[in-house]
Protein backbone atom coordinates (compact mmCIF):
# COMPACT_ATOMS: atom_id res chain seq x y z
CA UNK A 1 0.00 0.00 0.00
CA UNK A 2 1.23 3.49 -0.85
CA UNK A 3 1.65 5.78 2.13
CA UNK A 4 2.22 9.47 2.74
CA UNK A 5 2.64 11.71 5.75
CA UNK A 6 0.78 14.99 6.00
CA UNK A 7 1.86 17.74 8.39
CA UNK A 8 -0.72 20.36 9.35
CA UNK A 9 -3.08 21.41 12.15
CA UNK A 10 -6.29 19.62 13.10
CA UNK A 11 -9.56 21.34 13.96
CA UNK A 12 -12.00 19.36 16.10
CA UNK A 13 -14.90 21.02 14.25
CA UNK A 14 -14.95 22.72 10.84
CA UNK A 15 -13.59 20.84 7.86
CA UNK A 16 -10.11 21.91 6.80
CA UNK A 17 -6.46 20.87 7.19
CA UNK A 18 -6.08 17.38 8.69
CA UNK A 19 -9.82 17.07 9.26
CA UNK A 20 -10.16 17.01 5.47
CA UNK A 21 -6.82 15.58 4.37
CA UNK A 22 -6.96 12.36 6.39
CA UNK A 23 -10.35 11.06 5.18
CA UNK A 24 -9.85 12.26 1.61
CA UNK A 25 -6.45 10.67 1.05
CA UNK A 26 -7.49 7.52 2.91
CA UNK A 27 -10.52 7.22 0.62
CA UNK A 28 -8.08 7.06 -2.29
CA UNK A 29 -6.62 3.86 -0.86
CA UNK A 30 -3.48 5.48 0.52
CA UNK A 31 -2.18 4.96 4.05
CA UNK A 32 -2.08 8.42 5.62
CA UNK A 33 0.25 9.10 8.54
CA UNK A 34 -0.23 12.45 10.27
CA UNK A 35 1.80 14.94 12.24
CA UNK A 36 -0.57 17.48 13.82
CA UNK A 37 1.07 20.87 14.32
CA UNK A 38 -1.72 22.16 16.58
CA UNK A 39 -5.13 21.13 17.90
CA UNK A 40 -7.98 23.65 17.73
CA UNK A 41 -11.57 23.36 18.95
CA UNK A 42 -12.63 24.87 15.60
CA UNK A 43 -10.73 26.36 12.71
CA UNK A 44 -10.08 30.10 12.78
CA UNK A 45 -12.08 31.21 9.76
CA UNK A 46 -15.41 32.54 11.02
CA UNK A 47 -15.44 31.06 14.52
CA UNK A 48 -14.59 33.05 17.66
CA UNK A 49 -13.39 31.93 21.08
CA UNK A 50 -11.72 28.78 19.80
CA UNK A 51 -9.15 26.87 21.84
CA UNK A 52 -5.63 26.34 20.53
CA UNK A 53 -2.91 23.95 21.64
CA UNK A 54 0.47 24.38 19.97
CA UNK A 55 2.25 21.08 19.21
CA UNK A 56 5.43 22.54 17.71
CA UNK A 57 7.61 20.89 20.35
CA UNK A 58 6.20 17.45 19.54
CA UNK A 59 7.16 17.45 15.86
CA UNK A 60 10.92 16.78 16.29
CA UNK A 61 10.17 14.04 18.83
CA UNK A 62 7.77 12.34 16.43
CA UNK A 63 10.35 12.59 13.63
CA UNK A 64 13.07 11.13 15.85
CA UNK A 65 10.89 8.16 16.81
CA UNK A 66 10.02 7.54 13.17
CA UNK A 67 13.70 7.60 12.20
CA UNK A 68 14.38 4.91 14.81
CA UNK A 69 11.54 2.84 13.33
CA UNK A 70 12.98 3.25 9.83
CA UNK A 71 9.74 4.62 8.42
CA UNK A 72 9.63 5.93 4.88
CA UNK A 73 6.91 7.44 2.73
CA UNK A 74 5.94 7.74 -0.92
CA UNK A 75 5.11 11.38 -0.34
CA UNK A 76 5.28 14.22 2.20
CA UNK A 77 2.50 16.82 2.16
CA UNK A 78 2.36 19.98 4.25
CA UNK A 79 -0.57 22.33 4.73
CA UNK A 80 -1.16 25.10 7.26
CA UNK A 81 1.95 25.82 9.33
CA UNK A 82 1.43 28.31 12.12
CA UNK A 83 4.86 29.85 12.76
CA UNK A 84 8.33 30.45 11.40
CA UNK A 85 9.62 27.87 13.88
CA UNK A 86 7.25 25.23 12.48
CA UNK A 87 8.40 25.98 8.92
CA UNK A 88 12.02 25.47 9.98
CA UNK A 89 11.23 22.22 11.79
CA UNK A 90 9.33 20.93 8.75
CA UNK A 91 12.31 21.87 6.56
CA UNK A 92 14.45 19.60 8.76
CA UNK A 93 11.81 16.87 8.37
CA UNK A 94 12.16 17.16 4.59
CA UNK A 95 15.91 16.65 4.95
CA UNK A 96 15.39 13.56 7.12
CA UNK A 97 12.57 11.87 5.18
CA UNK A 98 12.75 13.25 1.65
CA UNK A 99 14.72 11.25 -0.91
CA UNK A 100 15.01 10.57 -4.63
CA UNK A 101 12.28 7.91 -4.41
CA UNK A 102 9.52 10.10 -2.97
CA UNK A 103 8.02 13.54 -3.53
CA UNK A 104 7.19 16.61 -1.45
CA UNK A 105 4.05 18.75 -1.75
CA UNK A 106 3.87 22.16 -0.05
CA UNK A 107 0.58 24.01 0.19
CA UNK A 108 1.95 27.43 1.31
CA UNK A 109 -1.11 28.51 3.28
CA UNK A 110 -0.77 32.22 4.07
CA UNK A 111 -3.76 34.19 2.80
CA UNK A 112 -6.56 34.71 0.31
CA UNK A 113 -8.35 37.53 -1.52
CA UNK A 114 -5.23 39.65 -1.46
CA UNK A 115 -4.77 39.55 2.33
CA UNK A 116 -2.77 37.62 4.91
CA UNK A 117 -4.59 35.22 7.17
CA UNK A 118 -4.37 36.33 10.81
CA UNK A 119 -0.91 35.95 12.32
CA UNK A 120 1.15 35.78 9.13
CA UNK A 121 3.93 38.25 8.35
CA UNK A 122 6.57 39.02 5.73
CA UNK A 123 9.08 37.08 7.84
CA UNK A 124 6.89 34.00 7.48
CA UNK A 125 6.79 34.51 3.70
CA UNK A 126 10.60 34.52 3.56
CA UNK A 127 10.76 31.21 5.42
CA UNK A 128 7.99 29.72 3.28
CA UNK A 129 9.97 30.56 0.14
CA UNK A 130 12.83 28.45 1.50
CA UNK A 131 10.47 25.56 2.21
CA UNK A 132 9.01 25.79 -1.30
CA UNK A 133 12.52 25.49 -2.73
CA UNK A 134 12.70 21.95 -1.30
CA UNK A 135 9.34 20.84 -2.75
CA UNK A 136 8.55 18.97 -5.93
CA UNK A 137 5.06 20.51 -6.04
CA UNK A 138 3.76 23.72 -4.50
CA UNK A 139 0.05 24.62 -4.53
CA UNK A 140 -0.54 28.31 -3.78
CA UNK A 141 -3.66 30.29 -4.55
CA UNK A 142 -3.17 33.58 -6.40
CA UNK A 143 -2.76 35.60 -3.18
CA UNK A 144 -0.08 33.23 -1.92
CA UNK A 145 1.69 33.24 -5.29
CA UNK A 146 1.85 37.03 -5.17
CA UNK A 147 3.27 36.90 -1.64
CA UNK A 148 5.91 34.36 -2.65
CA UNK A 149 6.91 36.43 -5.67
CA UNK A 150 6.57 39.82 -3.95
CA UNK A 151 4.30 41.18 -6.66
CA UNK A 152 1.05 43.19 -6.31
CA UNK A 153 -2.17 41.21 -6.02
CA UNK A 154 -4.91 41.76 -8.55
CA UNK A 155 -8.11 39.88 -9.20
CA UNK A 156 -8.01 39.64 -12.99
CA UNK A 157 -5.29 37.73 -14.81
CA UNK A 158 -4.85 36.72 -18.41
CA UNK A 159 -3.62 33.24 -19.29
CA UNK A 160 -0.23 34.74 -20.14
CA UNK A 161 -0.10 36.42 -16.72
CA UNK A 162 -0.78 33.08 -15.06
CA UNK A 163 1.89 31.34 -17.12
CA UNK A 164 4.45 33.99 -16.15
CA UNK A 165 3.53 33.57 -12.49
CA UNK A 166 3.96 29.81 -12.76
CA UNK A 167 7.37 30.11 -14.42
CA UNK A 168 8.50 32.56 -11.75
CA UNK A 169 7.24 30.25 -9.00
CA UNK A 170 9.28 27.40 -10.46
CA UNK A 171 12.37 29.59 -10.11
CA UNK A 172 11.93 29.41 -6.33
CA UNK A 173 13.27 25.87 -6.74
CA UNK A 174 10.19 23.67 -6.99
CA UNK A 175 9.74 21.41 -10.00
CA UNK A 176 5.98 21.88 -10.52
CA UNK A 177 4.04 24.89 -9.25
CA UNK A 178 0.25 24.49 -9.30
CA UNK A 179 -1.85 27.66 -9.12
CA UNK A 180 -5.41 27.36 -7.80
CA UNK A 181 -8.31 29.78 -8.08
CA UNK A 182 -7.61 30.54 -11.74
CA UNK A 183 -10.53 31.87 -13.76
CA UNK A 184 -11.02 31.55 -17.50
CA UNK A 185 -14.20 33.23 -18.71
CA UNK A 186 -17.06 31.59 -16.82
CA UNK A 187 -14.88 28.70 -15.70
CA UNK A 188 -12.81 28.16 -12.57
CA UNK A 189 -9.91 25.81 -11.97
CA UNK A 190 -6.15 25.45 -11.77
CA UNK A 191 -3.05 25.66 -13.93
CA UNK A 192 0.34 24.02 -13.48
CA UNK A 193 3.80 24.18 -15.01
CA UNK A 194 6.21 21.26 -15.31
CA UNK A 195 9.52 23.11 -15.38
CA UNK A 196 11.51 20.00 -16.35
CA UNK A 197 9.40 19.39 -19.46
CA UNK A 198 8.53 23.08 -20.05
CA UNK A 199 4.86 22.09 -20.30
CA UNK A 200 1.77 23.91 -19.00
CA UNK A 201 -1.38 22.05 -17.95
CA UNK A 202 -4.79 23.37 -16.97
CA UNK A 203 -8.16 22.08 -15.86
CA UNK A 204 -11.41 24.04 -15.50
CA UNK A 205 -15.04 23.48 -14.56
CA UNK A 206 -18.05 25.77 -14.82
CA UNK A 207 -17.85 28.54 -12.23
CA UNK A 208 -20.13 27.96 -9.23
CA UNK A 209 -21.50 31.01 -7.44
CA UNK A 210 -20.90 30.90 -3.71
CA UNK A 211 -17.88 30.55 -1.43
CA UNK A 212 -17.27 27.53 0.79
CA UNK A 213 -14.48 27.27 3.34
CA UNK A 214 -11.73 24.65 2.96
CA UNK A 215 -11.78 23.99 -0.78
CA UNK A 216 -8.05 24.63 -1.07
CA UNK A 217 -7.35 21.85 1.41
CA UNK A 218 -9.59 19.50 -0.56
CA UNK A 219 -7.81 20.31 -3.82
CA UNK A 220 -4.32 19.88 -2.34
CA UNK A 221 -5.25 16.61 -0.65
CA UNK A 222 -6.77 15.07 -3.77
CA UNK A 223 -3.85 16.28 -5.88
CA UNK A 224 -1.39 14.69 -3.47
CA UNK A 225 -3.35 11.44 -3.58
CA UNK A 226 -3.46 11.39 -7.36
CA UNK A 227 0.30 11.95 -7.62
CA UNK A 228 0.85 9.19 -5.07
CA UNK A 229 -1.18 6.83 -7.27
CA UNK A 230 1.16 7.59 -10.18
CA UNK A 231 -1.15 9.80 -12.21
CA UNK A 232 0.16 12.34 -14.68
CA UNK A 233 0.12 16.05 -13.95
CA UNK A 234 -2.88 16.54 -16.24
CA UNK A 235 -4.79 13.65 -14.67
CA UNK A 236 -3.98 14.91 -11.19
CA UNK A 237 -5.30 18.37 -12.07
CA UNK A 238 -8.46 16.98 -13.63
CA UNK A 239 -9.47 14.84 -10.68
CA UNK A 240 -8.58 17.57 -8.14
CA UNK A 241 -10.54 20.29 -9.93
CA UNK A 242 -13.44 17.97 -10.67
CA UNK A 243 -13.73 16.61 -7.14
CA UNK A 244 -13.48 20.08 -5.58
CA UNK A 245 -16.27 21.33 -7.85
CA UNK A 246 -18.41 18.30 -6.99
CA UNK A 247 -17.93 18.99 -3.27
CA UNK A 248 -19.02 22.62 -3.67
CA UNK A 249 -22.14 21.56 -5.57
CA UNK A 250 -22.97 18.98 -2.91
CA UNK A 251 -22.56 21.56 -0.15
CA UNK A 252 -24.55 24.55 -1.39
CA UNK A 253 -28.05 23.02 -0.99
CA UNK A 254 -27.43 22.12 2.66
CA UNK A 255 -24.94 24.76 3.77
CA UNK A 256 -25.70 26.43 7.11
CA UNK A 257 -22.63 28.66 7.27
CA UNK A 258 -19.94 28.81 4.61
CA UNK A 259 -17.14 28.58 7.17
CA UNK A 260 -18.34 25.15 8.41
CA UNK A 261 -16.66 23.66 5.33
CA UNK A 262 -17.73 21.50 2.40
CA UNK A 263 -19.81 18.35 2.59
CA UNK A 264 -17.03 16.33 0.97
CA UNK A 265 -18.34 13.19 2.70
CA UNK A 266 -21.11 12.99 0.10
CA UNK A 267 -18.48 12.66 -2.63
CA UNK A 268 -15.91 10.31 -1.09
CA UNK A 269 -17.32 7.32 -2.93
CA UNK A 270 -16.09 8.63 -6.26
CA UNK A 271 -12.55 8.90 -4.87
CA UNK A 272 -12.72 5.32 -3.63
CA UNK A 273 -13.91 4.16 -7.06
CA UNK A 274 -11.13 6.14 -8.72
CA UNK A 275 -8.51 4.52 -6.52
CA UNK A 276 -9.89 1.05 -7.29
CA UNK A 277 -9.61 1.75 -11.01
CA UNK A 278 -6.04 2.99 -10.53
CA UNK A 279 -5.00 -0.25 -8.84
CA UNK A 280 -6.28 -2.52 -11.62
Amino acid sequence: MKKIVTIQDISCFGKCSLTSALPIISAMGIETAVIPTAVLSTHTGGFKGYTFRDLTGDIPQIAEHWKKLGLDFNGIYTGYLGSVEQVRIVSDFFDDFGNSENFIVVDPVMGDSGKFYAGFTEKFVREMKKLCSKADFIIPNITEACLLLDIPYKEDYSQENVKNILVNLSELGCRVPVLTGVQSGNKHGAMAYDSEKNVFCSSFREHIDGYVHGTGDIFASVFTGAVTLGKSLQESLDISVGFTADCIRATLPCMKEMWYGTCFEYCLGELTDYAKESRK
